[in-house]
């Protein structure tokens, strides 16, 4: 059975113990979980018990050893399979977001109705139709490694010099050895549940475990 290392903690108001568990219930079935509440985890040379690490964190900070160890986890083989806030987490963490692929920037307009693209035939995406959520269209600096298999078209709000352009909304890529899904939806259970969404995750985290 293959093994999942759930981190959750953070910003408080993305509710990451209760994603944790939607996660664990929705998103994993199949696999053997293990959720902390806490980074200590990291310093406990663990990681390459796991098949798959999935992040549910906004903001804090990473040590630099812990940052070293989950990076070199990562290039062993370990995959990591994150969404939405995990994009605006360990933002002094340099090495991390060169590992994740994208650094998030802004969401201007706040929540508004947006549309999600598939951009290229992908195993993660084949079936899924576009679809259109209600949430914070995340506006990013992205890696052009990324290997980018959802977009949508920038709003903008007030910025209308924004409006019109692509952004990456999903990609996935490799580092080392290791598989990185992200994706930038999520920022409650609800989103979550869109079965788009359900379904595109579900897949990211079994293609980063190797599953």
């Amino acid at each position: 059975m293959k093994k999942a290392l759930i981190l959750q903690g953070g910003w408080p108001w993305h509710k990451p113990a209760e994603v944790a568990e939607f996660t664990a219930r929705h998103l994993l079935e199949g696999f053997e979980v293990e959720c902390f509440d806490t980074l200590g985890i990291l310093e406990a040379n663990r990681l390459h018990e796991f098949d798959v690490i999935v992040p549910i964190w906004t903001q804090g900070e990473l040590s630099p050893f812990q940052e070293q160890s989950l990076i070199k986890a990562i290039e062993r083989g370990v995959g990591l399979a994150c969404w939405h806030g995990v994009s605006d987490a360990f933002n002094n963490n340099h090495h991390f977001k060169l590992v994740l692929g994208g650094q998030f920037i802004a969401h201007p307009g706040d929540f508004i109705s947006y549309e999600v693209n598939f951009t290229k035939q992908d195993p993660l995406t084949e079936g899924i139709s576009s679809f259109t959520v209600h949430s914070e269209q995340y506006y990013m600096h992205t890696d052009p490694n990324n290997e980018v298999i959802a977009s949508t078209i920038v709003d903008g709000d007030n910025f209308k010099w924004l409006k019109g352009n692509e952004m990456p909304v999903a990609w996935k890529r490799q580092w080392g050895k290791g598989r990185v899904f992200y994706h930038s939806i999520g920022h409650s259970t609800k989103e979550l549940e869109i079965p788009e969404v359900l379904e595109l995750t579900r897949r990211g985290i079994r293609w980063a475990a190797r599953d």
